[in-house]
């Protein structure tokens, strides 16, 4: 591809934190050499409050030693603040101060919605037991404190455009209110799940953007043959024996096989090293100490993985708790989610108990039909047993085993339909000619077939509306509407290739240097789109 556009003579802020930061790296050392002004925002508390360690030697150290003339902004400050005010015998937020920010910064969320983009501040609705159960003042003082972070920021950098790799995180729901009230370009990726296409969002993936549905109403109107593309590429799918997104191949959510003992022993060994690296080589125990809401403690995280990946090798394997799927039986297909994930707690904060949704699910269902409710690969080990339990209980569900098939088709095709919270099958479904119900926001809601409940007891309905739909039409816009918009970006091998070029472990390759022009592409067509839309 050609080198794209570049930015110049911007005040650019960078959002950071952690694995997604890696790339953003690149780009920025880029966008100073144009003659930006460059900052970094790190975002997550123990990355920048740690001392160097492997967690953070290739995120935020990288950014503060090997990028000058970087402004480099953390939350470190007010950490120690937070941990301080903790300590206090009666520790009180700023009630005042809070009720007029949610007065000014709530344009998407309230402040108790927006509390929800994080696992630190949710442990109520989630199994990961090294964070801690956080109480209201402990979660009004740090909101507190983020958004007079944040608004500092924000006064001392006076950013032109603010440009992200993610959308997790309770400082990112807050930069996004405070970007949309002073008119400035918030520029995050939104997934497709159209093959590696990412398009640019301005309200951090909460709801669908205006352009992205003018553009799909547009392409809407388009003939068969102006989307001929589109249409073939629809109708191969659907004679496909396999349909999972290359973009999972690798990642747990592709895993159907069991891990080998040697392999899980190997693993928590790296996991013992890393985590010795951490607290004893670096020094970061005695901090880890002062504060275990904002820096988790390491025993627990090791315990937890082991017990994890632990009880994913058995339940990969013949048990008692997951049952095969029974010919010929009517079911609709309900696939979890990665509790906690950003995709639900940012876009549907609302339905996080999915316990109560197959609940609501079960009993809306047609008489004689069943609900199969499948667990994420990645949830095994992580959900509580008593989870399973109670999900048994209900007389017409059958909780099936997870990798009885190696690929999504053979579920979505051999159901009535497909209820999800906002999972990538509600998307198969469609591109497969079939309805299915969701409950969040995503841009795939577009495509006719795809229906989003707001009231449970729209659901009867929905679900006896299931089966075949002549979507493809539908379908092709869509397609033709993330092309347009979109740019293709490997995101996990930008990644993982990231990590080993700035730990000197392998030069810029073509094909990275390929993916980074590609991100800076994504960047310089949002913000164009931004100005185009602001225009109008």
């Amino acid at each position: 591809m050609s080198e794209p556009q570049i930015f110049q003579n911007k005040r650019i802020l960078f959002v950071c934190r952690e694995t997604y930061s890696k790339p953003l790296w690149f780009v920025a050392r880029d966008y100073i050499e144009a003659g930006n002004e460059v900052a970094a925002f790190f975002i997550m508390s123990s990355e920048c409050s740690y001392r160097k360690c492997y967690y953070n030697e290739n995120t935020y150290y990288r950014f503060k030693e090997e990028l000058p003339g970087l402004k480099l902004y953390d939350v470190r400050d007010i950490c120690d603040t937070y941990t301080a005010r903790l300590h206090e015998k009666q520790p009180a937020a700023d009630m005042e101060y809070l009720a007029s920010i949610e007065e000014k910064y709530s344009h998407f969320k309230n402040l108790n919605m927006q509390l929800m983009c994080s696992q630190e501040n949710t442990k109520h609705y989630h199994w990961r037991y090294y964070w801690t159960v956080t109480n209201f003042e402990e979660n009004m003082i740090w909101l507190e404190l983020n958004y007079k972070k944040i608004l500092s920021v924000f006064d001392e950098f006076k950013p032109d455009m603010i440009l992200d790799f993610d959308n997790a995180e309770l400082q990112r729901t807050i930069i996004n209110e405070v970007a949309y009230a002073k008119g400035i370009p918030y520029i995050t990726v939104e997934y497709s799940k159209f093959g590696y296409y990412k398009y640019p969002t301005f309200q951090n993936t909460i709801g669908i953007d205006d352009y992205v549905r003018e553009t799909y109403e547009k392409n809407l109107k388009k003939s068969k043959e102006e989307m001929a593309e589109s249409y073939a590429y629809i109708e191969d799918y659907r004679n496909r024996s396999t349909i999972m997104n290359k973009e999972f191949a690798g990642t747990v959510t592709a895993q159907y096989k069991r891990d080998s003992l040697i392999w899980i022993l190997r693993v928590m060994r790296g996991k013992v090293h890393y985590f010795w690296n951490m607290d004893i080589s670096a020094g970061n125990l005695k901090l880890k100490k002062t504060n275990k809401i904002l820096y988790a403690p390491s025993l627990p995280y090791i315990r937890h993985y082991l017990q994890t990946m632990l009880i994913r090798r058995k339940y990969m394997g013949k048990n008692k708790l997951f049952e095969a799927p029974v010919a010929g039986e009517d079911y609709v297909y309900m696939p979890l989610h990665l509790i906690p994930e950003s995709t639900v707690f940012v876009k549907a904060s609302y339905y996080v108990d999915e316990l109560n949704l197959i609940e609501q699910v079960s009993k809306s269902l047609p008489a004689g039909w069943k609900l199969y409710v499948k667990e994420h690969q990645a949830m095994l080990g992580e959900r509580g047993i008593d989870f399973y339990k109670k999900v048994r209980e209900l007389h017409n569900v059958r909780l099936v085993q997870v990798n009885y098939y190696d690929d999504p088709k053979p579920w979505i095709t051999g159901a009535k339909g497909v209820v999800t919270i906002v999972g990538t099958t509600a998307f198969e479904e469609a591109l497969m000619g079939r309805r299915s119900v969701i409950f969040g926001d995503v841009p795939f809601e577009l495509i006719n077939g795809i229906d989003k409940i707001s009231d449970f007891e729209e659901l009867p309905e929905k679900i006896r509306a299931f089966g075949e739909i002549d979507n493809i039409h539908s379908c092709a816009a869509y397609l033709e509407t993330i092309k347009e918009i979109g740019v293709e970006i490997d995101l996990f091998y930008l990644m993982d290739e990231a990590d080993k070029v700035l730990g000197k472990k392998v030069e810029e390759s073509e094909k990275f240097k390929d993916q980074i022009g590609r991100l800076k592409e994504f960047y310089h067509k949002g913000y164009s789109r931004y100005l185009a839309e602001k225009e109008r």
